[in-house]
């Protein structure tokens, strides 16, 4: 990670950790006064990017059950639903930090070695709509099994409304409400595919070769922002910007930023086109400027542990630690927004 002299690493929040470990601090709490000082939102920090205070602790999870957190998507009233890598389920965690598990996939028959890459099956992406429906990827390495699953408002048992191939590894799923489709990133394939949101058959929607992995993941997370598509590649540490077309097409693609070594999930603060990325490799949340540009903003002093996911609403940012690679605390966290 490359770091000028201009930008230094400077951390708002690290303080706080020390007494935020306890889960179950509610979400409405997360704005509350920090031993720490913090700017003002509106203050601009050094370099002009945003920083990341009062950071809490919202839940921690079982690392022993492999509740490796993957991916958020929040939910209203302030809780949200998290993919959980080895365990193979979707769980909720509500605005008291009460964790309820909605789904747990079985494992499939052969244990799910056929998995492309990682030799295990396991839940990835996760997304919500406005119906209150849960959408996520399972990769068990079977067709049949590997793709979209919905779990509907009431309904005990996930559907397979999306089936994907056997040798795709989907990884972050979006719902693409103009477009009447979910678009999924395919890490071991390289490519973005679709499918309506009623469910179907998918399609590529890109297989370009900067979606390309370079031995373990390529494609990772996603998120559609200002007319485009946004990749992120792990193994290239890059995120790509793919213009959609009138048609919805894949457009003209265009690397954004260069230099984050094991990026996982990233998302759009609502400043522009800054970006928070969450770098698992190196248990970082890094800032990425519009000109493409970054600085770390929370690392391993802060208590990330194989960061996954990041998510923004307003002026918090929810990140989720994986603790796969090292670590055992496996939680989701969530840090206030400032300066910037």
């Amino acid at each position: 990670m490359q770091r000028s002299p201009s930008s230094p690493h400077i951390r708002v929040s690290s303080a706080v950790l020390g007494i935020a470990l306890a889960a179950g601090t509610a979400f409405g709490a997360v704005a509350c006064a920090s031993p720490v000082p913090a700017a003002p939102i509106g203050t601009p920090a050094p370099g002009g990017f945003s920083e990341l205070a009062d950071v809490r602790v919202l839940a921690e999870f079982d690392d022993a059950a492999g509740q490796n957190a993957e991916s958020i998507a929040l939910e209203p009233g302030g809780g949200a639903v998290v993919g959980m890598i080895a365990a193979r389920q979707v769980v909720r965690v509500r605005g008291d930090g009460a964790t309820e598990v909605l789904a747990t996939m079985p494992v499939p028959a052969g244990g799910g070695g056929t998995t492309p890459v990682v030799g295990a099956a396991q839940v990835t992406g996760v997304a919500r709509d406005q119906d209150g429906a849960v959408f996520f990827l399972y990769s068990a390495g079977q067709g049949g099994s590997t793709g979209i699953w919905r779990l509907a408002p009431g309904v005990a048992e996930p559907e397979l409304i999306v089936p994907m191939p056997a040798d795709s590894m989907p990884n972050a799923v979006l719902i693409d409400q103009s477009g009447d489709r979910f678009l999924v990133t395919d890490s071991t394939g390289g490519r973005v595919w679709e499918a309506p949101l009623s469910g179907g058959e998918p399609s590529v929607w890109s297989a370009d070769p900067a979606l390309a992995p370079s031995g373990f993941f390529g494609a990772n997370g996603l998120k559609l922002h200002a007319g485009a598509v946004w990749v992120s590649n792990y193994d290239l540490g890059t995120i790509v910007r793919i213009a959609v077309e009138r048609s919805g097409a894949a457009g003209a693609v265009a690397v954004h930023a260069t230099g984050l070594a094991g990026i996982d999930d990233f998302d759009f603060t609502g400043r522009g086109e800054e970006i928070l990325a969450a770098l698992n490799d190196t248990n970082e949340l890094v800032g990425v400027a519009a000109d493409g540009t970054h600085r770390v903003l929370l690392d391993g002093a802060d208590g990330l542990q194989g960061t996954t996911a990041v998510v923004v609403r307003e002026d918090i940012a929810f990140i989720s630690n994986g603790a796969l690679r090292e670590g055992d605390r496996p939680a989701l966290r969530a840090a206030r927004l400032v300066g910037g």
